[in-house]
């Protein structure tokens, strides 16, 4: 369960499914002498961050239920590793977006949160506006900034992180592109991408949003010898598009099905 505004309406639910079942993961991992694992946690475990961009050593003080369980996971994985030789990578997630580069695969969410999908949902017609939440940050202009990661990126960070891991040791990476956009830059980038406007509402701040969350990728960089290919918001949303405008449906074959 991925979902901030839902992790603080439904605290229990992010409670149990993210925190009690990974522990009973865990135990079935050492009952079945299973001592490696690659663990994704999230770039709400910063919070509000002091500094950006921002590094692995940042103080740890999430806002919301879903960053406080994550960051439970992470210290129950250290105490893992030191009682019963756990070997682990926490992969900190910053914002996963994108589609691969044939257009095969891509993000179909019920219900759909990500701003890239929302705003290309909105592109072809298939909402009626994007809501922009909260337009008085202490940012440039006034939205909030996320840093932006390719999910093939992402997707090679684990293969890397995987062969990094020694038992009895456990070690944490932000995974990000170390450049953060807006959501109004966001918005521009898929209506140039589109090659259409996209209806735009602004509401209020959405609770348990902090104002910017940029990566510094270098731990990742330097130990894994990680290295995002797109590292420009421009080419994770071509991607997308190639995804979104050609499975109006997401998956589904067929409308009536």
């Amino acid at each position: 369960m991925a979902y901030v505004g839902e992790s603080v309406q439904d605290p229990e639910s992010y409670y149990r499914n993210n925190l009690v079942a990974t522990l009973n993961l865990l135990g079935a991992m050492r009952r079945a002498g299973v001592m490696r694992i690659v663990f994704s946690s999230t770039a709400a475990t910063y919070g509000i961050p002091e500094r950006s961009p921002i590094t692995e050593e940042a103080p740890q003080q999430p806002i919301n239920p879903y960053g406080r369980v994550k960051l439970a996971v992470e210290w129950a994985l250290a105490d893992y590793a030191a009682a019963y030789g756990l070997g682990y990578a926490a992969l900190r997630y910053f914002n996963a977006a994108g589609a691969s580069a044939d257009g095969d695969i891509g993000e179909d969410h019920d219900p759909e949160t990500h701003l890239i999908p929302i705003a290309l949902q909105a592109a072809l017609g298939q909402r009626p506006e994007l809501q922009v939440f909260g337009t008085d940050y202490p940012t440039p202009d006034g939205t909030c900034i996320r840093d932006y990661i390719h999910v093939e990126d992402l997707a090679e960070a684990h293969l890397l992180a995987l062969q990094k891991i020694e038992q009895g040791h456990g070690r944490a990476y932000n995974l990000g592109t170390g450049r953060g956009y807006s959501v109004r830059e966001v918005i521009r980038t898929c209506e140039e991408v589109a090659g259409r406007p996209i209806p735009v509402r602004e509401g209020p701040r959405r609770a348990g949003d902090p104002p910017a969350l940029v990566a510094s990728p270098e731990r990742a960089m330097r130990e894994l010898g990680w290295r995002p290919r797109h590292d420009r918001l421009l080419d994770i949303v071509q991607t997308a598009w190639r995804w979104h405008s050609t499975h109006p449906h997401g998956y589904e074959k067929s409308p009536s099905s």
